[in-house]
Order: C-alpha cells, then sequence, then structure tokens
C-alpha cells in the first residue's frame, strides 16, 4: 500500500511531497518538562510541545513532520496513534503547566491531526469524559480506543478525519494506562496501572465490553504490545515507581516485562523477566521473535541517591520455544520514555527524553546494536506509536 502525504513542517519549512511506503510511525515531545538530575523541572521559556511524523519504510528513518500539539510525559509513552491510511494522528494525554499555581493541569480532551494538510495540523479536539493516556487504533482503521486515569476506557467510531465517541466502559476505581488491540481487532487489552494485571476487553461494532478476563502482570502494568501474527502480547511493568501516592524511598530496585500468550482464549501470562527499573515501555516486533524493553535504571533518580545511573538501558529478549530469553543489553537514554520496532523488526526507534532526540537501534545477527543514528526532535520524547499492524 502506498500513499501520498502532504511532507510539510508546521513550522513552515517546506518539504517536497513524497509517495511513501507504509511505515508510518508518530511521535510526542513535552516541551513544557525538563528532568534535570532527575529533579522535574518546567522551564519559563519553553517551546511548544509537538508531534512528529517519522517514515521508517527506508534506513535511516526521518521526520517528514512536525506540528504544535498539546503533551504530557506523565503517563504510559503510548498516548498517541495512527490511522493505517496515515491520514490522522490522534494525541493524547493533553496537559499544561501552570506556572503560578506551580502544577500540571490534565485536560479531558483528544487532538485529531490532519496529516494530509499543507502542512498538517490540529483539526479538532474530542471531549473525553477522564484525561485519556494510552491510545489504540484496531488494524481496520474503524475504531479507537483510549484508556483513561479514571479507570473507563472511551471508544469512538473513526470517520474519515472524525471521532464518533460509542460509549465508557468502567473497568477500575484506579487508572489505567497502556491499551492495544489483538490483531483481528475482535479483543483488547488493557493495563490496569494501580489494581494490578491487565483486563481483556471485547470489541464488536459499535460496542466494547469485557467478560473480566484478567491476565496476571508485574507491579503498576504501564505499557501494551502486541505481536503482528497474533502470538503474543507484552506488558511492562513499572514497579513502586508507578503505584499512586507516597510509596517511599527507591533506589534502583529491578523491574518485570510479561510475556502473555494471546494465540486462543483465554490469554495468559506465561513469563515474567527481570529488567532494569522502571521500563516505560516494552515492544514487541511485527514478526513476534523479539521484545525490546527500555528501562530507566536509576537515571530518573537524584546525584544523592545511591541508584543513580547517568543512563538507562535496552534489553532485548528473543522468543525462543515459547520463553523468552536475554539476549542483549545496551545503554540508552537518560529518563527515556518509548520504544517501537520498524515494520519489518529489524530496527528499535527508542525516544532519548533529557537528550531530545530518538535513536535507532538494530537487530543485527541476533544481536542488539546502537546504529548511531539520532533524529534530533524539538522536545523531550514522550509517547511514540507505529501505524496499526
Amino acid at each position: 500500500m502506498k500513499f501520498k502525504l502532504a511532507a510539510a513542517l508546521a513550522c513552515g519549512v517546506a518539504m517536497t511531497t513524497t509517495a511513501l511506503a507504509a511505515d508510518l510511525i508518530v511521535s510526542t515531545n513535552d516541551a513544557k518538562y525538563q528532568r534535570v538530575a532527575g529533579s522535574d523541572t518546567f522551564p519559563a521559556n519553553a517551546g511548544h510541545d509537538t508531534l512528529n511524523v517519522i517514515d521508517a519504510s527506508s534506513f535511516p528513518p526521518r521526520i517528514v513532520a512536525t506540528v504544535e500539539v498539546a503533551a504530557t510525559i506523565a503517563g504510559p509513552p503510548q498516548a498517541v496513534a495512527i490511522t493505517p491510511d496515515g491520514k490522522l494522528a490522534i494525541v493524547s494525554a493533553p496537559n499544561r503547566y501552570d506556572h503560578a499555581a506551580q502544577k500540571n493541569i490534565l485536560e479531558n480532551y483528544l487532538q485529531l491531526v490532519d496529516l494530509e494538510a499543507t502542512p498538517p495540523r490540529v483539526i479538532s479536539k474530542v471531549p473525553v469524559a477522564h484525561h485519556p493516556q494510552g491510545l489504540a487504533v484496531n488494524r481496520a482503521g474503524t475504531v479507537l480506543l483510549a484508556a483513561t486515569v479514571g479507570g473507563t476506557v472511551s471508544s469512538f467510531e473513526i470517520k474519515g478525519k472524525a471521532l464518533v465517541a460509542t460509549g465508557d466502559l468502567a473497568l477500575s476505581k484506579g487508572r489505567l494506562a497502556g491499551i492495544s488491540f489483538v490483531p483481528d481487532g475482535k479483543s483488547a487489552l488493557v493495563a490496569l496501572r494501580d489494581e494490578q494485571g491487565v483486563v481483556v476487553l471485547d470489541v464488536a461494532p459499535g460496542a466494547v465490553t469485557t467478560r473480566r478476563e484478567r491476565v496476571s502482570s508485574g507491579i503498576a502494568p504501564y505499557s501494551v504490545d502486541v505481536s503482528s501474527d497474533g502470538r503474543w502480547a507484552v506488558v511492562s511493568n513499572v514497579g513502586l515507581a508507578g503505584l499512586a501516592g507516597d510509596v517511599g524511598v527507591l533506589a534502583g530496585d529491578v523491574d518485570t516485562v510479561t510475556l502473555v500468550d494471546i494465540s486462543r482464549r483465554p490469554f495468559r501470562a506465561v513469563q515474567h523477566m527481570t529488567v532494569p527499573s522502571l521500563p516505560e515501555a516494552a515492544a514487541i516486533s511485527p514478526d513476534g521473535r523479539w521484545i525490546a524493553a527500555q528501562s530507566m535504571d536509576g537515571s530518573n533518580l537524584k546525584p544523592d541517591n545511591p541508584g543513580r545511573r547517568e543512563h538507562g538501558k535496552l534489553v532485548l529478549f528473543e522468543i525462543r520455544n515459547g520463553q523468552a530469553e536475554r539476549v542483549g543489553e545496551l545503554p540508552a537514554g537518560e529518563g527515556g520514555q518509548g520504544v517501537v520496532f520498524t515494520a519489518d523488526s529489524k530496527y528499535i526507534l527508542v525516544q532519548f527524553n533529557v537528550e531530545k532526540q530518538i535513536a535507532v537501534f538494530a537487530v543485527d545477527a541476533g544481536k542488539l546494536r546502537d546504529t548511531g543514528e539520532r533524529l534530533a526532535v524539538p522536545g523531550g520524547p514522550s509517547s511514540i506509536r507505529s501505524m496499526p499492524r
């Protein structure tokens, strides 16, 4: 499938319109926030939050459009989505910083970005009952699901470049986090960040329901990803740091990633893999062979904390005979966020938040390799998603 994207930067720098193979990735940047030596800061002269559209159809991937949006680093790095035809992006988790009150204000809407416009731009804001976090679009490009901090999943029918609300499903008294469809579009997985575990949703035309089928996870399940072959799902669990309230002083304890067999119902967790602390995101390759997890590994902590490290870690697992085996580990970003594989399963795009970069790693002869390629972005990258696969 090929289509034309009006490849122009929202800041006014024109680019040549090209026909792109269908491997577009969308990534948001929170410019309001800056992590400095483990401390949260909100510079008064910060620029605008943005959305980058990345063409990953060839190496190296390149940014083909940038759009001003409202975004936030707070929450799972899956607060953005793109339709399978590449015409519409949806951005979640909008917020603004009130400098007088010195606090973040969470907004309750989704932003629709017309990627065919010249330049691409936000065309509407769609209200949501609670602050939305993780987003998922089905392969058919007809349904959008939004997991919220109010414990609900809001569902929408995608009609062209508009969303039509079809309902809100209450799942939890706590926050929800990441959400992903299984490839056939008939079910989806959503993380119960505060109550633990994953809930399986049943998706039919115009209706999203649940039989309360649960899947085990680690503490504070966060991001959820599935393989294109419908065999596996993976869940990152950010541990005590991901829970609400005062959880005490943490010093970089290890956390986990969960492998889930989704080849038949009921879905079930088959393995919990140990990874460095705070795995913000885990992604599974489209071919179902590789799992990549980016962990903060103490890079979010202050210098006086004994668990402090300058950089996070990117860990690679290979699924062999129904189990995941660690096959590689390399330094990653400071306070790193999301990860996503390219459609050919050969490359991994990794959000380096403090460095304001998207790094490109390769799966090369079964090993993890840093290609050295970096995409500079105008703010700290915070969420990233590929086209539905």
